[in-house]
Formats: C-alpha cells, sequence, structure tokens
C-alpha cells in the first residue's frame, strides 16, 4: 500500500524487459562490490581477494547473458532501473560501507547477496511468459543456488587451511590495532583519569548533582581530547593501525564511557549511596580493563590487574584526600 505514495515501482509492476535492465545492474552492482573486496583484501589476505575476483568475474558472465537475451527481444537500449527504483526489493550496503567490513563479514555477507540473488531469479523466471527468457532466469537462479558451492571450491583452491589462518590471525590483529587498542587506551583514559576530580569534588562538596556536572564535563571534554589526539597522531598508512576516523571514535567514546560509568550514579540525590554505587562502578571499570588486556593484548591476567587496580586506587585515594581535605 505504502508503494501508491512512494515514486518506487512494485516488483510485480515491472515489465519483462524492466526485470532483465534489473537483473543486469545488479549483477555490475554485485560484481562491482566483489571486485571492492577483492581491492580491500588483496594485500592483507591474497587468497580470499582471488576467491572475491572470481567471484565478480562470474557475475560479469551474468550479466554477458542478460545483455545479449535483452538484445535479441527488446533491441539495445536499456532501460535504467536499480534495486533503489524497486519497492521492497533487497538492498546493498553502499560501497564504502561494504569495503570497510572485517575479513569474515565480507565472507558472511557474500553469501547472503548469492542467496537474495537466487530468490530474485526465481520471482522473477515465475514471471516471464517467453520460454528462453524464463530458462535464463532458471539458469541463474540454479547458478547463485550453487554460488556457495563454488565459492567453498574457490576457497579450497586459493585457501589451504595455512593461508586462511593466517589471512583471520592478520584480521584479528587489524580488529585490535584499529578498534580494541584505541579502545582500551579510551577507557583507561576515562576509568582512571577522571577519578580524581569527580571523587574530590564529591567529598568536598559532598552535593551529587555538582558531582554529576563536574564528572559530565571531565568525562566528555576528556573524550572530545583524546578522540581528536589519537585521529590526529597517526594517518594509519605506515603503521597499519586503520583509519584515523575509527580510531578516533573508539578512543574517544570509550574514554567518555570511562567517565561517565562512575558520573551517573551521582544522579542519586542522596550522596553516600550515590558514592557506594559509583565505588562498585570504579572496581567493575578498572577489572573489566584488566580482562580486556588480558583477551586482546596477551597481558597475564594478575600482572594487567595489579598494575590498572593499583594505579586507579591511587588516583581514587588522592581525589578522596584532597576533597575531603
Amino acid at each position: 500500500m505504502l508503494a501508491v505514495f512512494s515514486n518506487r515501482k512494485r516488483f510485480s509492476d515491472l515489465s519483462e524487459q524492466e526485470v532483465l535492465a534489473l537483473a543486469i545492474s545488479s549483477e555490475e552492482d554485485d560484481a562491482r562490490i566483489y571486485r571492492g573486496f577483492a581491492e580491500r583484501l588483496r594485500a592483507d589476505a591474497p587468497g580470499t581477494a582471488q576467491v572475491f575476483e572470481a567471484m565478480a568475474a562470474e557475475e560479469d558472465g551474468h550479466r554477458r547473458r542478460l545483455i545479449e537475451r535483452h538484445q535479441q527481444r527488446f533491441g539495445e537500449v536499456i532501460p535504467l532501473i536499480r534495486r533503489e527504483h524497486v519497492s521492497g526489493f533487497y538492498a546493498r550496503r553502499p560501497m564504502w560501507l561494504a569495503e570497510n567490513l572485517p575479513l569474515e563479514k565480507m565472507r558472511t555477507l557474500a553469501a547472503e547477496m548469492e542467496s537474495q540473488a537466487e530468490r530474485f531469479y526465481r520471482m522473477a523466471a515465475a514471471r516471464t511468459a517467453d520460454a528462453e527468457t524464463r530458462k535464463l532466469l532458471g539458469d541463474l537462479a540454479a547458478a547463485e543456488a550453487g554460488h556457495e558451492k563454488k565459492a567453498e571450491a574457490l576457497e579450497g583452491r586459493h585457501l589451504d587451511d595455512e593461508t586462511r589462518a593466517e589471512e583471520d590471525a592478520s584480521a584479528h590483529r587489524q580488529f585490535v590495532l584499529t578498534w580494541v587498542q584505541p579502545g582500551l587506551a579510551g577507557l583507561m583514559d576515562g576509568s582512571v583519569s577522571t577519578l580524581a576530580p569527580i571523587f574530590a569534588t564529591a567529598f568536598a562538596t559532598q552535593d551529587p548533582w555538582t558531582t554529576f556536572l563536574v564528572g559530565l564535563a571531565a568525562s566528555i571534554g576528556a573524550g572530545i581530547s583524546m578522540g581528536f589526539t589519537e585521529a590526529a597522531s597517526d594517518d594509519g598508512q605506515l603503521s597499519g593501525r586503520g583509519a584515523p576516523w575509527k580510531r578516533g571514535l573508539a578512543s574517544g567514546v570509550m574514554t567518555a564511557l570511562g567517565g561517565l560509568g562512575h558520573a551517573l550514579p551521582y544522579l542519586i540525590p542522596h550522596f553516600w549511596t550515590a558514592t557506594v554505587i559509583a565505588l562498585v562502578v570504579v572496581f567493575v571499570e578498572l577489572w573489566a580493563i584488566a580482562w580486556i588486556q588480558n583477551r586482546y593484548m596477551e597481558t597475564p591476567f594478575f600482572r594487567a590487574a595489579f598494575q590498572v587496580v593499583l594505579g586507579g586506587a591511587l588516583v581514587l585515594g588522592a581525589g578522596i584526600l584532597i576533597g575531603g581535605g
């Protein structure tokens, strides 16, 4: 019903020529996405890049067959119709989003793309009266259904167990460098550096609302500062640490969250209740930092816990002493 009020066509209203045109543009888009994946992975995961190159070549073959059929039935002029012109039609991620996916997400997205294409061709074949066109669309549906097996065969050809393990390890290292490391640095800075001003204010004023405002300002200010500092410190080209905006986002958000964790309890109007809850939150934050260090940075857990808890306790103690004095 909503399609009536939009400028999109319903799939059921498309002519056979428009269905062929839609299939042609969809194959072009899919081939472009696969080649984008291949280009993105060529340096770090060359085996998987070859798999995506081969899948793009398959889509090119489908496109040529569809164009030939269009020429035979409708001539040389192909109507301009794309997925976004059809109401309810499956959409693809924008290229700039798709190319920045992690390796495993790229593989998952490729499987989803093949499944969606298969459903489209089966629906298109069911609506086509021309025998040759129906056969072509049915063959393409079967080909898309078989692409998952073909992808597995291509992976077997280009990706032995050792190569795949190396690529997965490389993708994990990139995830750690781009997201975990800056995020962890931000969480540590936000959780520890804001302890002194927040608890100094708390014990100096014993006013929960004032303490919350100081904590909010300190957390957001630290988050903005850490985010810009991380983004400006390294463009990621030589270090391989990833896009500056990703690292800056991870660092800034986690810094702010680290400070807000023990500032938010001061929304409670009762001072000692808010303070006890804030201290519990601080304890959880510090142990979470130790766990992340152990999980992703391979730091022995008890050493990480000792360093983080000791440092946090010293800063917390300084804040309480200064505020209480």
